[in-house]
């Protein structure tokens, strides 16, 4: 117990690979939704080149939240859970940092969005490397 009483809550490590499934879960939806206002709420109310960022934006989101539903299938093994955690963190946050600034961009037009983008790029590719080396520590 802290000292203001309430207990914390430890989960193990497959407890954190189902949130992290669940989080994937709601970062499709999103995705879903976000592409769904680019085909019928943006269009017609930014110019081409805007829409074509934004669906951009919601194609990269909808591959990485795959991409963290599989990160966290693969650290349902003990072994590979570490990597895989960290795969899908970094795909969370090339989710926030790629399509999030693509979407501002094709929103707002502010043209320093455009120096967010490749961080979220570069977590993207890291993910990809540690979702990598955690399949490499699976067991059969």
């Amino acid at each position: 117990m802290s000292d203001s009483g309430l207990a914390r809550v430890r989960t193990d490590g497959g407890e954190q690979m189902k949130q992290w499934l669940a989080i994937a879960a709601c970062m499709g939806g999103l995705g879903v939704l976000c592409g769904a206002f680019a085909a019928h709420g943006l269009k017609g109310r930014v110019d081409a080149y805007a829409l074509s960022v934004f669906e951009t934006g919601a194609r990269y989101h909808m591959y990485h939240a795959l991409a963290m539903a599989l990160a966290a299938l693969a650290g349902r093994d003990p072994a590979a859970r570490p990597r895989a955690r960290i795969a899908a963190a970094l795909f969370g946050l090339g989710i926030v940092l790629f399509s999030g600034s693509l979407y501002l961009l094709a929103l707002t037009a502010a043209p320093w969005l455009g120096l967010v983008t490749p961080l979220g790029g570069i977590a993207f590719v890291a993910g990809w490397a540690m979702l990598a080396l955690a399949a490499l520590r699976l067991r059969d």
